[in-house]
């Protein structure tokens, strides 16, 4: 079984579809053969996102995605539900996923799902650090996004 825990800033849960962000991170999981295990995405500010980048990475500026394994040295905002294995947290700004949805020309939700995949496939021990990492990366981030009708949705790096 797959849990996908959700806590999105009262603020913003009119904006966000929960039921759409479930589906594709499960589906994300499943696309890399794992069957059983949780994780939570937290939507919040960018307030919020870059002071824990600044206090887990030691880096004073904004930035639309974090992923914090569970089993890291510094980890947990959440406690796991009880049966599958947790994995992580993965926490977006949802502003800075409306900037940069409207520089791309999309949606606000369809950046949301990106960064979503993008967390989760970090949180399973994808990285884009060399190129031979990163081609690999985004070839299984456009393939689960192609799947969802998203292939027009890519990453700002």
């Amino acid at each position: 079984m797959i849990t996908v825990n959700t806590q999105i800033d009262p603020a913003y849960q009119p904006q966000i579809k929960i039921d759409q962000l479930t589906v594709i991170v499960k589906d994300t999981l499943k696309s890399c053969q794992v069957h059983q295990a949780g994780l939570t995405v937290v939507i919040t500010s960018d307030e919020a996102v870059q002071a824990l980048n600044h206090t887990y990475r030691n880096v004073a500026a904004p930035t639309d995605v974090l992923s914090f394994e569970a089993n890291a040295e510094q980890d947990g905002f959440v406690m796991p539900k009880e049966g599958a294995a947790y994995l992580g947290d993965v926490i977006i700004s949802l502003p800075a996923a409306t900037r940069q949805a409207e520089a791309a020309g999309h949606r606000p939700m369809e950046e949301i799902l990106l960064l979503a995949v993008h967390g989760t496939l970090h949180l399973l021990g994808f990285d884009h650090l060399t190129d031979a990492e990163k081609d690999e990366m985004w070839r299984v981030q456009q393939a689960i996004l192609r799947k969802h009708n998203l292939s027009h949705v890519s990453p700002t790096e």
